[in-house]
């Protein structure tokens, strides 16, 4: 398997503020009730301590996981798995590899137990389907990729690559990408890169515009949502931001919002000037290199939420139906 690099004033107050609004608000309920329980399909287990020797552990795998295993050749090894020959060469060197090898049992020893992450994720799809019980969950898969992809989605289900979640300080990733893209990949992530890659699944942009402030408010929606069905998760932490990033952003919110209204910024369609807002990046760059990546996500979540909280008729599927995302900004009375 090949490598891939992957791609303080009112502080106290304004999170208890937060907080009163999340998981006090309107749209908070009991989880005990008409729950989805999540079990999550280890793949990744079963693929490392699969026994080689055995010439049929292929058949095994296949057995075990009929509707995973295909995608996981086609995608992760660039193979058909009708040739069968090539993928179990494939696998038997990626298992036998002295690198993959250390990575893998670093993978298993971190994943032993993964109750508090079905925990979390079945809360969070008993939130979804209570509010939107018209679509069809998917089911969840962990896999190990030799770092060659983070997130494998098909119609049916949602995988992530847990060797891709073993610590901010994991060395290996050193080698890998970038030291700003190693905060977010520890085990502290998976549950909310679950939901969240889920809710974009469910909720691709409906915008007939492409220009910043439609982006904002698009990823500012899926942040509000996440926010609503992770409540015990710290905004923080559901932004993927560090404690000092996210007081940076606090702190200067005013004029970080002058700074996009003064460059002319909110209504460009420019899609360079769009990425350095929206992409992962160890800045923003429009903004500051003091400032943390995806500003334009943090003041979209903000401005969503003061919509949210001045409109008390809104529901969440009139959120996500609310495809003028000019109107959004006008009604929320967002003032920084």
């Amino acid at each position: 398997m090949k490598k891939r690099s992957i791609y303080i004033v009112v502080t106290i107050f304004f999170t208890q503020f937060f907080f009163s609004c999340v998981k006090n608000g309107r749209f908070e309920i009991d989880t005990t009730q008409n729950r989805i329980e999540v079990k999550i399909h280890r793949f990744d287990s079963a693929l490392i301590t699969i026994d080689t020797t055995n010439h049929q552990f292929l058949s095994k795998l296949a057995g075990q996981h009929p509707e995973f295993l295909p995608i996981y050749t086609s995608e992760i090894l660039n193979l058909n798995l009708q040739d069968s020959a090539a993928v179990r060469a494939s696998f038997i060197a990626f298992l036998k590899d002295s690198t993959y090898s250390k990575v893998n049992n670093k993978t298993l020893k971190t994943f032993q137990d993964i109750k508090d992450i079905e925990i979390k994720v079945s809360d969070a799809f008993t939130y979804i389907h209570a509010y939107f019980p018209e679509v069809t969950l998917p089911e969840v898969y962990f896999f190990v990729s030799g770092f060659n992809r983070s997130v494998l989605l098909s119609d049916n289900f949602i995988a992530l690559g847990t060797d891709l979640y073993l610590g901010a300080d994991y060395a290996p990733y050193n080698n890998i990408t970038y030291k700003y893209l190693m905060y977010n990949m520890r085990r502290e992530s998976v549950a909310i890169d679950l939901v969240s890659a889920t809710l974009f699944r469910m909720f691709p942009m409906n915008s007939n515009n492409d220009r910043l402030i439609d982006n904002m408010i698009f990823r500012g929606k899926i942040m509000y949502i996440l926010s609503v069905f992770m409540p015990k998760e710290t905004p923080e932490n559901l932004m993927g931001y560090n404690k000092e990033q996210w007081e940076w952003s606090e702190q200067n919110e005013k004029g970080i919002w002058a700074a996009i209204i003064d460059q002319k910024n909110l209504f460009s369609t420019d899609i360079q000037l769009i990425r350095k807002y929206m992409n992962e990046s160890p800045f923003t760059a429009p903004i500051s290199q003091d400032s943390p990546g995806r500003l334009g996500t943090w003041i979209g979540w903000r401005i969503v939420e003061s919509y949210m909280n001045n409109n008390k008729n809104v529901g969440l599927k009139n959120l996500i139906d609310e495809s003028n995302s000019q109107l959004i900004l006008e009604k929320s009375a967002y003032r920084p």
